[in-house]
């Protein structure tokens, strides 16, 4: 099973999957409205003051600047970006993507949003429901990039029409240092108007540098032990490629030690394997994908090859929030669950 559209996710293939129901009573409205998001640029850079006065832009990772008339207010985004501008006390109307709770709990995309006052436009890989979206009167459409220039989750044939109805920002989260789209949330957040300077965000950033400090002395401690991030099918398990990961990437800056998977295709993220051959690396802590798209443990633990993994047999596994939400106060838990993972898993044979 391949990966769909620049996908860090082995999900199903639908991006020929067209929208259920009324996108073409949008025309006259689509036909009216103009992509205010377009300008060429190397630097994304917040001009918003945060009073709602005046004009504001942006200019994100694909090098292309938006601008509203104010301070947009209207905002819909992808569901981690929305729980990732909510640390910072900017609230969206509506987001896409997964956000159903997971085992009664929930969902671990959503952060600490409160779901029931948001309006979902589609919940799965190919759903952005264009007529609800229209009907928020958007000011505004935030999503990530896995890589750029497509807008995670949203849904490549519609791209033209979604991007008419109100301006897009996209920031890159793939090949890069977790640091950069930190830093640029942190950009776009305050361009929106976020008070950087709250005691919530300054406690949230200053939690994050002692995880960060914390995750590097574990791995200093416990050096050679090798760790691999996967996630997995009914047919096969995907290894990742770390340096394709922000998080990967920069907890290998931290001095972990990751297993490197190889590319198996154009897009670089994983390198595919049948669970006949699910050990052809050793790996002594097991990060495991924790998203809804993923198989979840107790179809792993069908899988006869799995369960004889020396990282599995002994205990020394871990979820893999690889969507979380890219704020300090998102990624702080993060650093502090993995930093104690570390610290209690041993060197295992093969």
């Amino acid at each position: 099973m391949r990966a769909a559209r620049r996908s860090p996710s082995p999900a199903p293939n639908r991006r020929r999957v067209l929208l259920a129901g009324g996108a073409l009573g949008l025309g006259a409205l689509l036909t009216a409205c103009g992509d205010n998001g377009s300008a060429a640029g190397k630097n994304g850079k917040g001009a918003g003051d945060g009073t709602g006065g005046g004009s504001w832009s942006f200019k994100d990772d694909r090098g292309r600047t938006a601008t509203a008339d104010g301070l947009p207010k209207n905002i819909v985004a992808f569901i981690s970006t929305a729980a990732a501008l909510h640390d910072y006390g900017i609230e969206c109307k509506g987001v896409f993507g997964p956000s159903e709770p997971v085992g009664g709990k929930p969902n671990p995309q959503a952060g600490d949003l409160n779901l029931k006052g948001l309006t979902s436009l589609g919940t799965e890989w190919g759903q952005f429901n264009i007529e609800k979206y229209a009907a928020l009167e958007p000011d505004l459409l935030i999503s990530n990039m896995f890589p750029a220039p497509a807008l995670w989750y949203v849904p490549e044939e519609s791209t033209e029409k979604i991007s008419s109805l109100a301006p897009t920002v996209g920031i890159s989260v793939a090949r890069t240092s977790l640091k950069e789209p930190l830093k640029r949330y942190t950009e776009l957040a305050a361009s929106l108007g976020a008070d950087l300077e709250t005691e919530r965000v300054r406690a949230a950033k200053a939690r994050f540098h002692r995880a960060e400090r914390t995750l590097r002395k574990a791995a200093e401690a416990n050096r050679g032990l090798k760790v691999m991030a996967m996630t997995g099918t009914a047919d096969q398990m995907y290894v990742a490629v770390p340096d394709s990961y922000c998080d990967l990437n920069y907890f290998k800056d931290l001095g972990i030690e990751f297993v490197e998977g190889k590319k198996s295709d154009e897009w670089g993220f994983w390198e595919f394997l049948g669970w006949e051959n699910a050990d052809r690396y050793h790996a002594d802590l097991i990060m495991i994908d924790n998203r809804t798209s993923a198989l979840p443990a107790k179809d792993l633990a069908e899988k006869p090859t799995w369960n004889k993994l020396p990282a599995v047999a002994a205990g020394q596994t871990i979820p893999w929030p690889m969507e979380e939400r890219y704020s300090y106060a998102g990624y702080a838990p993060v650093l502090e669950r993995l930093a104690a993972a570390v610290e209690k898993s041993k060197r295992l044979h093969r």
